[in-house]
């Protein structure tokens, strides 16, 4: 029997910062953090395919601020097929979990077609509660949420600090892997999104390098800010 990942809460802040805070933050991170491994020149290019079901529960959640909830997507780095993951985020008051399975590229585009009963089949927890949404609730895609991300970790605490810059949304395709489609700026030039996320703690030597408390804590995700985009550029009024 195939041993199960054993998938930890954590808790998760963002902030609404400055290019400018941003660099003034960069070289104290890099004195006590390392990079992710994966980045080139110490970034990667983040495209999620993000899922709503016909009464847009996802949005409508995180909008009223229901503690429990969750949103399901599709994502994949720097345009590449070479790991396509399909993630669901859940949240309980303060924490978050995600859960989370590799998907090929003939899965992908099943699912976009409509052909998602091999997802029953699948062992990972994340493949049969999506086929459930699929099937029961009218799960669709709903909007493509592109960044780049510029990852900082530190094993103490388990701290992962990532810069996520240049936000664009898009709607006109679901081809993850077109570079071509149309995006749009999310955020307020010169802004970005500073996330922190710990298992159990903050080292204090992070915390005397983050000015959390100066910063400007956001509430609203990535996806609905791109949401939001979305349906300004559509001029469907709220």
């Amino acid at each position: 029997m195939t041993k199960q990942k054993k998938v930890v809460f954590r808790h998760e802040l963002k902030f609404l910062i400055s290019e400018r805070e941003r660099d003034i933050l960069l070289p104290r991170l890099k004195e006590f953090t390392k990079t992710d491994p994966h980045t080139k020149n110490g970034s990667y290019f983040i495209r999620s395919l993000y899922f709503d079901d016909i009464g847009r529960s996802a949005y409508e959640d995180k909008e009223a601020g229901v503690a429990s909830r969750k949103k399901y997507r599709i994502r994949i780095y720097n345009l590449s097929d070479d790991f396509i993951s399909l993630e669901c985020k859940q949240k309980e008051g303060s924490y978050i979990r995600k859960i989370s399975a590799r998907l090929t590229t003939d899965e992908l585009q099943d699912i976009l077609h409509g052909n998602y009963h091999f997802l029953f089949g699948r062992k990972e927890e994340v493949c049969s509660q999506f086929a459930v949404e699929l099937l029961s609730n009218g799960l669709r895609p709903e909007v493509i949420v592109d960044y780049d991300r510029r990852p900082f970790i530190m094993d103490a605490g388990t701290v992962r600090v990532t810069f996520d810059e240049h936000v664009r949304s898009g709607f006109m395709s679901w081809d993850l892997f077109d570079g071509t489609i149309p995006v749009y700026e999310t955020l307020q030039p010169g802004k970005l999104i500073m996330e922190v996320k710990f298992t159990e703690f903050i080292p204090q030597i992070m915390r005397d390098i983050l000015p959390l408390n100066a910063a400007e804590q956001v509430a609203a995700s990535k996806y609905v800010m791109c949401c939001d985009a979305m349906r300004e550029l559509r001029g469907i009024n709220l």
